[in-house]
């Protein structure tokens, strides 16, 4: 698995009565979910927080929220093209907001 954590564009659409990522630009190409593997939710990673980290420089409430934060994981396969091979993409977003990222490719 290669990680990225790049920011992307998602649309969303209706798959299986639910909203789903159908399509997302990266690196200025279009690429088409094809299915969706499985998604989860996971919270922000406290334990490698360490010396200086952001969860420790904040303060007071503003700290737990930063630790308790959610993200929603969709693991997909996409491609870019019908010539294309797919491959497995995990894209994130935080559950409080919008802005969604490309986190890794999977070999």
């Amino acid at each position: 698995m290669r990680r990225y954590d790049e920011p992307i564009e998602v649309r969303s659409g209706e798959v299986d009565g639910e909203l789903a990522p159908v399509q997302f630009l990266w690196r200025r190409r279009l690429w088409r979910v094809l299915s969706v593997e499985t998604r989860w939710k996971e919270t922000a990673d406290w334990w490698s927080r360490g010396a200086g980290g952001r969860a420790e420089a904040s303060i007071g409430a503003d700290a737990d929220a930063d630790l308790l934060a959610e993200s929603e994981v969709w693991r997909v396969v996409a491609s870019p093209g019908a010539s294309a091979s797919p491959g497995v993409y995990e894209l994130a977003h935080p559950v409080s907001h919008d802005a969604w990222s490309l986190r890794a490719v999977v070999d």
